[in-house]
């Protein structure tokens, strides 16, 4: 099932960048609409000025998703690692939810990453003391690219969507 559409170029009104330059970096960002039909997350990870992230998210709305099972991205990747992310409140800053995901480059596919794999984590730090993901209260997604990955970057995705838990 469908969360998030990206063959329509209006859902990228709903994105935005929040890049390492929140503490000093230089990394830079931008999701864009390619004319094939669907977004593009695309920029430059930079480790000036002790940076190492680049991100967008989409502005907070009702995301949640009763009885889901995982989370499943179509994406076409450039080689590099991903993370895709969560939070269950409206907050610029707090608990997120995050788990990686590896596409080779050149070839769409799925990538399915089940809600038991997703960490929460503060600022990039894993927290142990906090409860699993709960899909039902998502407010936020967003994708990220850090892990000491410095360079251009670029990750197509058509859709987000999600898996239902069987009964």
């Amino acid at each position: 099932m469908t969360l998030i559409d990206f063959s329509d170029p209006k859902e990228l009104a709903c994105w935005s960048s929040i890049n390492d330059a929140v503490m000093g970096g230089r990394s830079q960002s931008r999701m864009h609409f390619d004319p094939a039909g669907h977004a593009v997350f695309s920029g430059t990870v930079s480790f000036e000025y002790d940076g190492g992230f680049a991100s967008v998210r989409r502005q907070p709305g009702d995301l949640g998703t009763a009885k889901a099972s995982a989370y499943v991205l179509e994406v076409c990747g450039d080689g590099k690692r991903y993370k895709l992310s969560m939070r269950t409140d409206d907050s610029f800053d707090g608990i997120n939810y995050q788990c990686a995901f590896h596409p080779p480059a050149g070839i769409w596919m799925a990538c399915r990453l089940a809600c038991g794999q997703f960490l929460p984590t503060w600022r990039g730090r894993v927290l142990h003391d906090q409860p699993a993901l709960d899909p039902t209260h998502v407010r936020q997604v967003g994708l990220l690219i850090a892990d000491r990955q410095e360079g251009d970057f670029s990750l197509a995705i058509r859709t987000i969507g999600f898996e239902l838990a069987t009964p």
